[in-house]
């Protein structure tokens, strides 16, 4: 995984926050591209067993 940053453990491979941009920036920065229709939110975030 070149150029990637992660945690490495055993129980699961977890990206570091740092390697996502802010939702609201990149769509902000894509506004003549897109329109939003819906905004979704998350709930859950389950990782492992």
């Amino acid at each position: 995984m070149a150029d990637i940053e992660y945690r490495d453990t055993e129980a699961f491979i977890d990206e570091i926050p740092q390697a996502y941009k802010p939702i609201d920036r990149v769509m902000a920065d894509a506004a003549d591209l897109v329109s939003v229709r819906h905004t979704l939110r998350q709930l859950v975030n389950v990782k492992g067993d």
